[in-house]
């Protein structure tokens, strides 16, 4: 018989998936993949393992038979209960009238091939054929390690994976979704909102996914955000705070009139953080006040910005004085007599009250 070459395999296009079947094997066949063929001189079947898994290689057989061999290629592995491969990993299972079959342990690559049941019958020799393809699951073999460039600059990631059937591969940045298929993610003129991390997934549908994490850092220089004027009396404390952005993180200066401060003179104190400076004051007194700025630095640049310390007087305290109600009641006997006043406090919760008699014999004007 003419050796059977099994068809080639197309190449997996980008995106499609694969079916789960090493998946579902390995759940639900405990001894492995069970490889069988029944009928003589037939086409050879192909049958799909994982890399991993056993593999049972077993030959039906009706007739009497006088001597079965199985062959990988040109290569006796059993003839009868005799072992001819030298691999540990290869052992008779079945050795019956009515079947021959064996075990393949742990398969691999280079298990993949063609494999023949060999078996003489009085009438004839008779074949029965099988391939045997072995998927191996997605992995990660190279990838870029962590980035760090410069606001503009390009920026190249490279993540290599091996599989069979051939995986493919996926760029995602974590911070926005955002994509690429391929192995190679290309950015040009990076900015600062494209930094963090970035993932590469693969995958053929053999086993889970593999995946692996790259850091791209960006670096850029100081931003000052919006400062604020502070307004505070003589004796009360002041806060005059500057808050930068960048990477890396800036350092902070303070001046007052182009002098530079430090904390611990005049009563000043400098605080700062990784992301801002506070210039505090204590106590505030009349030379504290004038014009402030900060400076906020790194090695790809520099920020100022200008603050001022106000003088503020407190609100003077007005004294509310109550309203008085007023009431001029004549005397009617003495037309010409100057009239009778009487004025009394109004409380203050009053706008309006009801209208006030006079005594009696007197009247309102």
């Amino acid at each position: 018989d003419t050796p059977y070459a099994p068809p080639p395999r197309k190449r997996l296009p980008t995106g499609h998936t694969i079916p789960t079947h090493c998946l579902i094997h390995s759940l639900f066949l405990p001894s492995g993949l069970l490889v069988r063929s029944l009928e003589y001189n037939q086409p050879a079947d192909n049958y799909t393992v994982c890399q991993g898994d056993d593999a049972i290689l077993s030959c039906s057989i009706d007739e009497e038979v006088t001597r079965v061999a199985w062959l990988n290629r040109s290569n006796i592995l059993y003839a009868g209960n005799d072992k001819w491969s030298i691999d540990p990993r290869v052992r008779l299972l079945t050795n019956s009238p009515a079947e021959f079959s064996i075990l393949i342990a742990s398969v691999d690559m280079w298990d993949e091939g063609l494999y023949t049941c060999s078996f003489q019958t009085q009438a004839k020799p008779h074949t029965a054929q099988v391939y045997l393809i072995v998927h191996v699951p997605a992995r990660i073999t190279n990838i870029s390690s962590a980035v760090t460039v410069n606001e503009g600059s390009d920026v190249s990631l490279l993540c290599m994976a091996t599989g069979k059937p051939e995986p493919t591969v996926t760029w995602r940045q974590l911070r926005d979704g955002f994509t690429s298929e391929g192995e190679y993610l290309e950015i040009t003129e990076i900015n600062r909102q494209q930094a963090g991390e970035y993932e590469c997934v693969t995958a053929n549908g053999v086993s889970l996914a593999d995946s692996k994490r790259v850091l791209i850092t960006v670096n850029y220089p100081p931003t000052i955000k919006d400062v604020k004027d502070a307004y505070p009396p003589v004796g009360k404390p002041a806060l005059l705070r500057c808050e930068a952005m960048a990477v890396p993180p800036a350092e902070f200066e303070w001046f007052k009139d182009d002098n530079r401060l430090f904390g611990g003179l005049e009563g000043l104190r400098i605080r700062n953080e990784r992301t801002r400076s506070m210039l505090l004051i204590d106590n505030v007194t009349a030379r504290h006040y004038g014009n402030y700025s900060c400076l906020a630095s790194n090695k790809l640049g520099i920020s100022n910005a200008s603050l001022r310390l106000i003088r503020t007087s407190p609100c003077p305290v007005q004294q509310l004085v109550p309203p008085t109600v007023l009431h001029h009641w004549p005397c009617p006997l003495f037309p010409t007599a100057p009239p009778i006043i009487h004025s009394w406090p109004c409380p203050l919760s009053f706008k309006t009250g009801p209208a006030i008699n006079p005594p009696m014999g007197y009247s309102n004007i």
